[in-house]
Order: structure tokens, then sequence, then C-alpha cells
């Protein structure tokens, strides 16, 4: 028998523990803390507080319960000694009926991870869809999480275990995240389309106007026509626009105001499927249920998929949101892939026409504001243990190449003091940009690329080359950091007998959140039960070119694997990715009830 929330809120301390029983291997005290937070709105609200009370915790109890856990296909599963629940997810994923040459590596396994951590390998084996993972799939894990550093294998093992419980919770309650488990299916369907020279590695890449691309394009339409959108086309550029026309545009009344939203369904090479694409799913499932309850809002909702933002095949990045505003540049149909093939004659191949790039330009007096929901890129929520996140800017850039130039010499005759050594000059550099941005606390400064051409073992650099990236949440705050850190490279060069160059490549206007639009996001987050966290995007995104002619704001979604991205390890949840779809739903719900209602 199913239980409640309101039995959960209503039952004494005693009953209310029972039925929490077996959530965390042999550690009631969890279910103990986290229920003094009672009463619950919500299941999230109480993942949320099982969660905190163990991030709360002395690292002994943490340890103690990790090592409460059973090892993968190990003694107690042989002897037949796991809990009711564990004996279940271990069968479930195959552990019962491994190979001898498959339980072998995993005695292996287990071994050599009790060896270097001292606690059992953890691993929610039902897996980011509920479903199971395959043995394979388990051992490579295992494999790679055995390179982790302790601290971070530590909080690896502690999020697993969440993940085990949130499954838990979701059989006890018999809750399962429906929405994002069809959300999630979408995702693995589109990742079956990726180009040459990929597609037979296993590895997800898709770059504009391709085949697998245009497949994606084709998929994508499709499923927004069995979303129940009423209008669907690709525009000049690749985008696919599906309209969820309002109560008044549907019964012929007239225009309404369109609410934006959609993100980018092309990939880096050899990434994930998370990246962009979530931004159109969610949003096409938010219609979905609207259209199974035969509801209208007193707005359109349009959602595109953006066909091209990573700037991956044509050195032309944003090129789809930049075409709706406008900022479509002609020159770049004269770039050529490294193929030789000119964007131009792409398009034309793939029945686009150059010629109505500029009718897609949209007329902002028609937009109410443009909304995003991404994938997080990065570990924060991770380490918060948080599922959403509402962006507060999308940081400023500043990108440059440089060159350092000393004296080449021979790396064991020339004395220390005497050496003009352009790589240490670069790496000096590189040290203060870290301290540098540390100060701001949410800037960020890399030197991503650093390369001694032809240098040589036993030669001092003569010449070093060099790039910076500076970002920050605001424009004045990323120049301020990128005027110290040109100011500190000037001294350097000088200090070291030095001489230098450097070209600025780049630069992005930061993308504060319209505070309207971010203030839904939090009371849609709030609505689930969730605490508010407000952080800024390190990533540039599609919004950023929305931003310029109209409000914008984002959802970021937490991703597995510490948050991961632009990988192949990029993962979400399925109940996270649920949590996104209600987040949006509600600030759609309330954005319809401040004009008037639905129909």
């Amino acid at each position: 028998m199913a239980h409640t929330l309101d039995q959960l809120n209503a039952a004494s301390p005693a009953e209310a523990l029972r039925m929490l029983d077996g959530l965390y291997e042999h550690t009631p005290w969890i279910a103990e803390a986290a229920l003094k937070k009672r009463p619950f709105a919500s299941l999230a609200q109480l993942k949320n507080a099982l969660v905190q009370a163990l991030a709360e915790a002395e690292r002994e109890a943490q340890l103690a319960l990790i090592r409460t856990h059973p090892e993968l296909a190990g003694k107690a599963m042989v002897a037949q000694a796991l809990t009711a629940e564990s004996s279940h997810e271990q069968d479930q994923a195959g552990l019962t009926a491994c190979t001898p040459e498959e339980f072998a590596r995993l005695q292996q396994l287990n071994a050599d991870y009790h060896a270097k951590f001292g606690f059992p390998f953890i691993l929610a084996v039902r897996g980011p869809r509920g479903a199971g993972l395959g043995r394979q799939h388990i051992i490579d894990c295992f494999a790679r999480r055995l390179a982790l550093h302790p601290d971070a294998e530590l909080d690896e093992a502690l999020r697993q275990i969440h993940r085990i419980a949130e499954v838990r919770l979701a059989d006890r309650f018999d809750a399962p995240p429906t929405l994002g488990q069809e959300v999630w299916d979408w995702h693995a369907s589109l990742a079956r389309h990726s180009d040459p020279g990929f597609a037979e590695k296993g590895q997800l890449t898709v770059t504009y106007l391709t085949d697998a691309h245009r497949a994606c394009a084709a998929e994508i339409d499709a499923r927004l026509r069995d979303a129940g959108f009423d209008q669907i086309e690709m525009d000049a550029v690749g985008n696919v626009v599906g309209h969820y026309l309002s109560a008044d545009e549907a019964a012929g009344r007239g225009p309404s105001k369109i609410l934006l939203t959609g993100s980018h369904y092309d990939t880096v090479r050899n990434g994930g499927r998370y990246d962009g694409r979530l931004g159109i799913f969610v949003p096409m499932m938010c219609v979905q249920t609207l259209a199974r309850e035969g509801r209208r809002l007193p707005f359109n909702l349009e959602v595109v998929a953006f066909s091209e933002e990573e700037g991956q095949r044509y050195k032309a990045a944003f090129l789809a949101s930049g075409a709706l505003v406008g900022a479509f540049d002609p020159a770049w149909l004269e770039q050529r892939d490294a193929d030789g093939v000119p964007m131009r004659e792409a398009m034309v191949h793939a029945g686009l026409n150059p010629a109505d790039i500029p009718a897609i330009k949209r007329d902002p007096s028609r937009y109410l504001g443009f909304i995003e929901v991404h994938i997080e890129q990065g570990p924060v929520l991770s380490q918060l243990k948080l599922p959403l996140g509402v962006v507060t800017s999308i940081n400023g850039g500043l990108r440059h190449v440089g060159e350092m130039l000393g004296q080449a010499s021979h790396a064991g005759t020339t004395p220390m003091d005497r050496r003009r050594d352009a790589a240490c000059g670069v790496a000096e550099l590189m040290l203060y940009m870290e301290q540098r941005a540390a100060q701001d606390g949410d800037s960020v400064a890399t030197i991503g690329q650093l390369s001694v051409p032809s240098g040589s073992v036993n030669v001092v650099p003569g010449r070093c080359t060099f790039s910076l990236d500076m970002r920050a949440p605001n424009d004045p705050q990323r120049d301020a950091l990128a005027a110290d850190v040109l100011a500190r490279l000037a001294e350097i060069a000088e200090r070291r007998g030095l001489a230098y160059s450097v070209e600025e490549t780049m630069r992005a206007a930061a993308a504060p959140s319209d505070p309207a639009w971010q203030g839904r996001w939090e009371r849609a987050v709030e609505s689930l039960g969730l605490p508010v966290f407000r952080m800024p995007s390190g990533a540039g995104h599609d919004a950023m070119m929305l931003h310029q002619i109209m409000p914008q704001a984002m959802l970021f979604v937490r991703g597995e694997n510490s948050g991961i991205s632009h990988n192949p390890l990029e993962s979400s949840t399925c109940d996270d990715i649920e949590l996104a779809v209600r987040a949006m739903r509600h600030l759609v719900d309330e954005l319809a009830a401040e004009m008037g209602g639905t129909a």
C-alpha cells in the first residue's frame, strides 16, 4: 500500500519513521532528523530535508552510513544477505547474472576500491532513468571513479546514496516522475543521431546542417506535432519553431502576445545529450500537458529549437538565436567548413534560402520575454545538493590571444638569474589570474591555451603563446578584472625583461536576468518546496542573444557526475527533469493568471 504525504505529516514520530524505514541502509537517524521539519508540502521538500540532514552530520557519521552499504556483486549478494531493497536493485541491474569474467572483474574492482578509499563502492544501479543500469555501464563507472580524489569520491558516494533513497521514496509513495521519464526518453532518442566519424564510436556529435543535424530537426518536428503544437515550421537558418496558440488566436479572435522559449539542438564534438536540448524538451512537455488538459493560455507559447549555438562546423556561434535579433552576419555565408563547404552551399543543400534570413528577425513589441531551461554545466548545484538554480546573470566575457617573447638559451648553461624565460612569464600571469578572479568571488579567469612553439627539453623558452578568457556577471566587474590582468602582464614583462603582444578576440556583454522574470522562476522553485538558490551563469547561452531585444531569465537544472558538460558523462536524472517541467508549468500558469487566466 503506497503512502501519502498527508499520512506522513499526520503520523506519530514512530509511525512516520516506519514509513521511511529502509530509504537509507540501516541508518534511521537521517529520517529522524528530517521528520522534525514536518509538515512537508511535497516529496521534493521531504527529499531536501533528508539531504540536508545528512549534509549537516559529522564526517564520521557520513562514513558510517557509506560503510553500511554492501559491495556490488559482493559477499552479501552471494550469501543472499542483502536488504530487500538492495537485493531487488542489484538483481534488476543484472548483477546476480554476471558472467564469471564480469564477476571476477567486479571482485577485483571492489578490492582495489576498498584499498584506496576504505569504504564500499556505491552506485544507484537503478540509474538516472530509474530503469536500471547495464553491467558494463556499472563496471565502467566503477573503474572511472577509482581515479577520483578521496574527497571527491566521498561526495560522489553520498550523492549516490541520496539517489538510491530518491528512487526508493518514489516507489514508497507511488510517485514515479513520469513526465521526467518521458523527457529523459526523448533525449535518449535524439542522441541516436550523430555525425560520421563519431557515430561509429558511439559518440554524440551534431554539427550545423549535417545529415545527423537534419535528422534531429525532423525528429523534433515530429515530437512537436505529437505534443499538440498548433503550428510548426523550419525557418531560414534551420530553427524548428513550434507555436501553441492562445485561446484568442485558436478561436480566430486576433493576435496575442508571445512567450518565447527554447534552446539549441547542435552539440560540441563528443558532447553530451542534455546541453541545449533540455531547454527544448522541457517546454515541449509543458505544452503536451496543457494540450492533454485541453487548456489554452492568454498568450502564445513559442518554442524554438535553435539550429546552432556551439560554433563547431562554422565559426559563427549563436548563429541561430542571433538571426532572431537581427545579428546574423551575411559574411558568415562565405565561411567554409573543414571540408571546404561554404555555409551558403550547406544551407541551400538543406533546403534553406539564405535570402529569407532577415525576415525571421522578431518584433520585440509582440513578445512578453524569453525564458530558457538549461543543464547547469558546472558542479555548484551538485555540491549544494540542489536540483534547480535560478540564474541571476549570464557572465560577460573577454578573450585575448597573446605572445610573450624572451630569449631562447641553453637550459644547462644559462644561470637562473640571467634567464629571459617567456613561459615563466606567462606562468606567473596564470597564477595571478587565478588569485585576482578569486577576489571577486564570482569572476573567473583562465589561460586555456599555453604553448612553447618549437620548444625543446634543454632550451629555455624564448617564445610562448597564450590565450586569456575572463568572465564576470556584469561588464564593469569584467572590465576591472581585465584591466588588472593586462596591467600585471605589462609589469611581469617589464620586470623579467620580456616583450609581449596581446590582441582582443572576443567581447560579450553580460546579460543580467530581468527582475520580473527571475522572480517568476524563483516563485516556481519555491512552489515545489525547494529553497531558491541564485547563481550566475559562467557559460554563454541563446538567452544572451535574445537579451538584446527582450527581457530574459534562465533556470538551471543539476547535472550528474559533478555537473560535467560538453562530455559524454553529461547527464541528469528524470527526477530533476520532472522538477524543471513542473517549475516551468508553474511559471506559465502564474503568468496566465496575471493576464486573465486560461481557457
